[in-house]
């Protein structure tokens, strides 16, 4: 399942993914990963929270992205969260072109069971059609 945390810039998107994979935390049997481009958050995830700074592995662009999160469902069959705050500002890309991602995401989080959460910087009317399925 993939699920969209929407809004435009500075209105508390990080904090609320932030609060949720705490919560999260809290009763999943399975592994959490967060997953970001700063290490600016760190510590203000539970400790049960895998955490992980993609510029620390030059990951840059979308498809960077998505084989990176593959490989980290690769990784570990444990895996039961996947968070991903800021996809469109770790792609380097629109939002609005960024329908395969989506798409291949949805795909991967369904077959493995797992509940996938990102950010996207635009309010809920801006995102396009193809995102709106997912909030």
């Amino acid at each position: 399942m993939l699920k969209i945390i929407c809004g435009p810039k500075g209105s508390g998107k990080t904090k609320r993914i932030i609060e949720t994979a705490n919560h999260e935390a809290e009763s999943a049997k399975g592994h959490l990963i967060f997953i970001t481009d700063t290490k600016r958050y760190m510590y203000d995830l539970k400790r049960a929270i895998r955490f992980v700074d993609v510029t620390d592995y030059a990951v840059a662009g979308e498809e960077a992205l998505c084989g990176f999160i593959k490989g980290i469902i690769a990784g570990n069959y444990d895996n039961e969260f996947i968070y991903v705050d800021g996809i469109a500002r770790i792609a380097g890309k629109a939002l609005a072109d960024m329908a395969q991602f989506f798409y291949l995401i949805e795909k991967v989080s369904e077959e493995r069971g797992l509940t996938v959460w990102v950010t996207c910087s635009c309010a809920e009317e801006e995102l396009p059609e193809f995102a709106k399925k997912y909030l």
